[in-house]
């Protein structure tokens, strides 16, 4: 089952998201992500939160699907996000997690990584995706694409192998650190001994993606 989890950031306007939107079959929304969705004629298909930003017109209307949980000690994407593991569901893609407040956006690429000890997730923004690998991995990409490395853990090293600007041991003290950098050809490689590493890509220009 294709499943989004619609965060109350930014909705989406690039197609790459907006695809993942329109072929999903069932869209999670965080609470006042449902009112965004249903304006742009889709239906959620579960509306999660404290529920304290939607508008009782849609309370009214989708009351069916309505799972509160008034949990102050996670955000209502993290809810979103263990409902789904609890229904036994194992990839993800999430999407209007950025955008509108800096900190928001920040902490929610942060908790990528905890999400992905639990099942398969990916984050879909306007311009790029963020996933997380926990182990050595050669990711697909294309020449010129620009790809961008972080990691939650300041201990951590990383080599590449098939970026324009080649890593060797390179500690992600920092997170500026692993920024800016593009694929050479169609792949790319990385290694670490340990932790996790989130990757940025940047998606092909639109003409390119829609040829």
């Amino acid at each position: 089952m294709k499943t989004v989890i619609l965060a109350n950031g930014t909705f989406p306007i690039h197609p790459v998201p907006l695809a993942a939107l329109h072929f999903a079959d069932l869209v999670v929304c965080c609470d006042g992500a449902a009112e965004k969705l249903i304006a742009h004629g889709l239906e959620p298909g579960i509306i999660i939160g404290d529920l304290d930003s939607v508008p009782t017109s849609v309370i009214m209307r989708y009351e069916n699907i309505l799972v509160q949980d008034d949990d102050q000690e996670t955000n209502d994407l993290t809810k979103a996000v263990n409902w789904c593991i609890s229904r036994g569901i194992t990839g993800v893609k999430i999407i209007g997690a950025t955008g509108i407040r800096e900190d928001h956006t920040l902490g929610n690429i942060s908790l990528l990584a905890e999400y992905s000890r639990s099942l398969e997730a990916v984050m879909l923004t306007d311009t790029g995706s963020f996933r997380v690998y926990d182990r050595n991995v050669s990711i697909k990409s294309h020449p010129g694409q620009q790809v961008s490395l972080f990691s939650i853990d300041p201990s951590m090293k990383i080599t590449s192998s098939g970026l324009k600007y080649p890593l060797r041991d390179l500690p992600l003290k920092s997170w500026w650190r692993g920024t800016l950098n593009e694929a050479a050809g169609d792949q790319f490689s990385l290694e670490f001994a340990s932790g996790q590493v989130i990757v940025f890509m940047k998606y092909p220009e639109v003409e390119e993606f829609i040829s």
